[in-house]
C-alpha cells in the first residue's frame, strides 16, 4: 500500500521547531535546569485571583469553552476602549498569527520582517507558501523606515514589526510607531506584536487606531501577566479585520481554564503593577551582573536582557551553551549581528544568583 503524498508544498519544508524547548535541553543533559531564564517566561507567576479562577474552572474542564470567548473579549474592550468586535482571542500570538497568515498570504506572496526577528512569523509565511523579504537592524533596533521601502518594493501583504523587540528588548516610541503606521502601503497589512508592552516605558505604544484597516495589534497574557502556559493571546483591530479571523479560526481552540485565567489576571491590575516593577529590578540585575563580568547589556523594554558578549555569534554559542551545562537556560538571537548577544530572562533573586554564579565559570569555559 502506498500512503497519500503530501502536498508540494509541505514536501519543501522541513519538519522544525521554531525554538527548542527547555524540557528538550533538560532531557538531553540529563538534570533539571536550576535556573530557567531563555524562554521570556515570566517566574514571578500569575495573579493570585487568576490562579484561583483556573483552579475554579478545572472542574467544570468537562465543558467546552465559549467559542466566541464573550466575556475576556468584552473585559478586553473595556480595558481599551474598544468594541468587542474589534478584539479576536486565541491560543496565543503564535496561532493568531498562522491564522492571520492564512487569511493573507497565499503562494509566492511577499512578506516583509526584519532579518533575525520572531522566527515564528517567518514559519508560518512559509508554511502557506509566502516570500519573506527582510531587512537588517539599525543599531540594534529594528528599523521602521527600511520595512516601509520594502514593503512598497514587493508590494507585501504583510509587514511584521514587534515593538519592544524581540529578541535584543530594543523599543521605538509611539511617535515612530505612528509615523510607520501613517507610511504603510495601500493593500498591506502592519502586523505590530506588542507582547512586551505592559513592560515598556510611558510613550511606547501608539495610537489605537481601532478603524484603521491596515493595522492589528497583538497582545498577550503570557508576558507581564505570567501565564505562557495557559496560551492566552488576542488581536485589536478594525471590525472587518478582526471578522476574518472567524472564517478560518479553530473555534474551539481555547480551553475554559484558560479563559477563566485571563479574565482574572486582566481585572488584577495590582499585581501586573508589583509583577513590572519586579521586572525592572530584575533587569536592573541582569546588568550589573553582566558589567561585572566585563560584558555591556542593551537596553530594555521587555521582561529579558540582550547581553552584548563583544565577540562573535561563535563565542556567544560557546558561552550559551557553557550556562547550559552549568544549568542555566538562555537563548540567543539566531541571526548576526545580533547572535554577538545572550539572552537572559528576568526572574527571582535566586535565579539572578545562580547566574551571577554561573557566568564567571561560563566565560572561563568560553574564552577557552
Amino acid at each position: 500500500m502506498t500512503k497519500p503524498a503530501l502536498t508540494r508544498l509541505a514536501q519543501s519544508l522541513p519538519a522544525s521547531v521554531p525554538f527548542v524547548g527547555p524540557e528538550a535541553a533538560e532531557r538531553a543533559n540529563g538534570k533539571p535546569f536550576i535556573a530557567r531564564l531563555g524562554a521570556n517566561e515570566n517566574t514571578f507567576g500569575p495573579s493570585p485571583r487568576a490562579i484561583a479562577a483556573m483552579q475554579k474552572a478545572a472542574s467544570e474542564v468537562w465543558m467546552y469553552a465559549d467559542p466566541e470567548s464573550h466575556d475576556l473579549r468584552a473585559a478586553l474592550a473595556a480595558h481599551h476602549g474598544v468594541a468587542p468586535e474589534n478584539i479576536m482571542v486565541g491560543e496565543g500570538i503564535d496561532t493568531l498569527l498562522g491564522v492571520l497568515v492564512r487569511l493573507y498570504v497565499g503562494q509566492d506572496d511577499p512578506v516583509v520582517t526584519s532579518d533575525g526577528a520572531y522566527p515564528t512569523f517567518n514559519y508560518h509565511v512559509a508554511g502557506f507558501g509566502g516570500v519573506l523579504h527582510k531587512v537588517p537592524y539599525v543599531n540594534d533596533h529594528e528599523d521602521p523606515a527600511s520595512l516601509i521601502a520594502k514593503a512598497r518594493k514587493v508590494d507585501a501583504k504583510l509587514i511584521y514589526i514587534a515593538n519592544p523587540d524581540n529578541p535584543l528588548g530594543t523599543w521605538h516610541s509611539a511617535n515612530v510607531i505612528d509615523q510607520m503606521i501613517a507610511n504603510t502601503p495601500d493593500g498591506a497589512l502592519l502586523v505590530l506584536d506588542e507582547a512586551y508592552i505592559e513592560m515598556a516605558p510611558a510613550g511606547t505604544a501608539p495610537t489605537m487606531q481601532i478603524d484603521n484597516p491596515n493595522l492589528i495589534r497583538m497582545r498577550t497574557f503570557s508576558k507581564a501577566h505570567g501565564m505562557a502556559g495557559a496560551r492566552v493571546g488576542y488581536a485589536i483591530g478594525a471590525t472587518e479585520v478582526i471578522d476574518a479571523f472567524n472564517k478560518v479560526r479553530n473555534h474551539f481552540g481555547m480551553g475554559r481554564i484558560s479563559q477563566a485565567g485571563a479574565l482574572a489576571a486582566l481585572e488584577d491590575q495590582d499585581w501586573l503593577a508589583n509583577v513590572t516593577t519586579e521586572i525592572a529590578r530584575s533587569r536592573a540585575r541582569i546588568t550589573q551582573i553582566a558589567s561585572d563580568n566585563g560584558l555591556a547589556s542593551l537596553p530594555s523594554a521587555t521582561n529579558f536582557v540582550a547581553v552584548d558578549c563583544g565577540q562573535d555569534g561563535d563565542f556567544a554559542r560557546r558561552l550559551l551553551a557553557a550556562l547550559i551545562a552549568e544549568g542555566i537556560f538562555v537563548r540567543m538571537p539566531f541571526v548576526a549581528p545580533q547572535d554577538r548577544c545572550i539572552r537572559v530572562s528576568c526572574g527571582t533573586s535566586a535565579e539572578m544568583d545562580a547566574f551571577a554564579d554561573a557566568l564567571p565559570k561560563a566565560l572561563e569555559v568560553a574564552r577557552c
